[in-house]
Formats: structure tokens, sequence, C-alpha cells
């Protein structure tokens, strides 16, 4: 009767964007991890894409937020009205009726404290069973990897607030590192650089805009460049300028060396049996991070491995967690925290 009337929901809860994926129908929500909230009575005016598209450009009495931040709950209220909205758009019946089973992938730094947070934020959303597993075993199981099996695979899982380093064997994760650095502090790095080099103040929207436009972490073979539009701090006026990718190269060096460095702590206390595992397999990068040109190619300079992109980077997470709940009993080992 249960599986009549509910549905199994796999969730990435994630800093940039929140993916669901429901039993039987895939993906159907890929929306921004923003809220548009009216200050003058606190509520919740927009969610998703359309809340993005109010980063700054609210009047004043409204706020764009993300609730979430360094892939943790930032605002306990608002992401459980984004996951609450997110469930009942899935569910098939009133969730006063019949409340689903939930699996939501978090990074792997993260404490007890927010642990219990997310499972709170789940089941005050409607989620009648909450289970987590870290990101980089969701995404290991949504490529299809066979966890269970005593064969070492790092996984570099970049997202828009944190980096999960993993090498998973035997349903476990043996050794990590995490840092709470991903697209958003790459975005960051660019206000801040266009700032102080050009006295150009521009938005997260522009930022994130020329990190994907010509935003690289390798030499390119061509060197591309941008017209960017902002705000002349010093004259107060609007601005445009030229940028090329060798500038923001520069600017993304801070977070792209710090990710660099995680991947080189979690292979120097990875045992040697897995080292082996690593050198013939390679390492596999997923995430929204992992799109940056040539950041595949800066990890190989810097540490000898061969180093993989995947097709599906974005959407990984989700259907690992997703398939998770299609055999509880078998996948359970890799789970870290359960409501029940």
């Amino acid at each position: 009767m249960f599986g009549l009337f509910s549905c199994d929901i796999g969730i990435d809860l994630g800093t940039a964007n929140t993916l669901v994926h429901v039993a039987g129908q895939g993906i159907v929500i890929n929306e921004p991890t923003v809220i548009a909230v009216d200050s003058k009575n606190n509520r919740v005016s927009a969610i998703g894409f359309e809340a993005k598209k109010m980063l700054g450009r609210t009047p004043g009495e409204s706020r764009a937020v993300r609730p979430m931040r360094d892939g943790v709950i930032a605002e306990f209220e608002l992401v459980e009205v984004l996951l609450q909205t997110f469930i009942k758009r899935v569910q098939k019946y009133p969730l006063f009726l019949v409340k689903p089973r939930v699996v939501i992938g978090v990074p792997s730094g993260i404490t007890e404290v927010e642990k219990r947070a997310v499972i709170d934020a789940a089941k005050m959303a409607g989620a009648k069973e909450v289970h987590l597993l870290h990101e980089p075993m969701a995404a290991a199981i949504g490529m299809g990897i066979p966890v269970e099996d005593p064969i070492g695979n790092m996984i570099i899982d970049i997202g828009g607030g944190t980096s999960d380093i993993a090498v998973i064997a035997l349903n476990g994760t043996v050794c990590n590192a995490s840092v709470r650095v991903g697209g958003d502090e790459m975005d960051e790095a660019v206000i801040r650089y266009l700032k102080s080099m050009y006295n150009l103040c521009v938005g997260e929207s522009t930022a994130e805009l020329i990190k994907i436009q010509i935003g690289s972490a390798f030499p390119l073979e061509k060197e591309l460049t941008m017209e960017v539009k902002g705000h002349d701090f010093i004259a107060g006026v609007p601005r445009t300028m030229v940028i090329s990718s060798e500038e923001i190269r520069d600017a993304l060096h801070e977070p792209v060396t710090a990710i660099i460095e995680a991947v080189k702590q979690a292979l120097s206390i990875t045992p040697p049996e897995l080292s082996a595992d690593i050198l013939d397999k390679g390492i596999i990068m997923t995430g929204g991070g992992s799109q940056l040109r040539g950041l595949d190619a800066r990890i190989r300079q810097e540490t000898g491995l061969a180093v993989n992109i995947i097709d599906e980077a974005l959407t990984c997470v989700c259907k690992g967690a997703a398939r998770v709940l299609e055999d509880l009993d078998k996948y359970r080992p890799v789970l870290i925290a359960s409501s029940n």
C-alpha cells in the first residue's frame, strides 16, 4: 500500500542547485538553491529559477538568499520551505496521507550537528524516513561503481560550496579530505579580483558567467576574452571593459590551489594497496566545479595521475541517492545517518 501512494525521493541538496529524483520518473527537479523573501512580512515569494533571477536585483523590501552555505544549512527555516515545496511538487498524494522516504547526499566534512539539521529539515518538510550519505559515495553509486568491492576508487566532487575528495572501497570511505571551497568561492574570487585590479564591481551572477565563459585552471591553447559590464566604485558610474582568460585564471588561483592541496592530502593518507588501484584507474571528477576548463589537466600535472571527468557530473549524486533507495538493505552500510 505504501508503494502505491508514496514515492521514494533522492535529493542532492547542494549549495548552488537542488536536484530531486523520483522513483520511476528520474530527475524531475533541477533548480538553483535560492529563495526570495519579502522582508515586509517575511514570506517566501519565489523559489529556484525565479528567485535566482532576483539575486542582486531585489528592491529594498525583498531579498534573494542562498539558504545553503558551504554545503550545509545556513538558514534552517528557508531550507525547510524549499524541501517542502519540492517534495509536495513531486508527491503523488497529499503529505498528510502518506509521507515519502528520502535519501540526501551531504558533504563528507559535515558535522553531527549539521547532519541533524538536514534530517530535521527534511522531516519537517514532510519526509517519513530520512537517510544521509556522503556525496562522493553517492556520486560513485550514481556512476555505477561497485562500491562494495575491495578496489579503491578516488572521487573528487566539486560542488558550489565544498570540494570532497574520498577514496572508496568495501562500502566505506577509507580516507577523505574536504574543503569548504567550490564554485561559489571561485565566483567570489572573480569579484575580488575585478574590484582590486580595476575598481569594477560585479554581482554573483556576472561573476559566475565570467567563470563559465572564460575561466580556466590551466593555460588554454587559445586564450579567451570577454566584455564585462559592472559598476565603477570610484567614479560611481556603470562601466564596460574587456578581460582575458589569463586574468581570470590568476583570480581563480587561490581556490583552485586549495582544491589541489586537498587532493594531495587525501592521496598522502591512502593505503598502498588502494594507491595502486588509483594509479591503475585514475581519479574520477564530478560536480559542477569539475567543469572548469583545464582543472583536470592541472590535477594531472600536480599528481601524475590520470583524471577522468564523467559525462553526467551534475546529476550523479542525485542518481546515487535514488539508487540507494532502490535497494536500501544492500546500501545500508554506506549510510552515515538515518531518522529511524
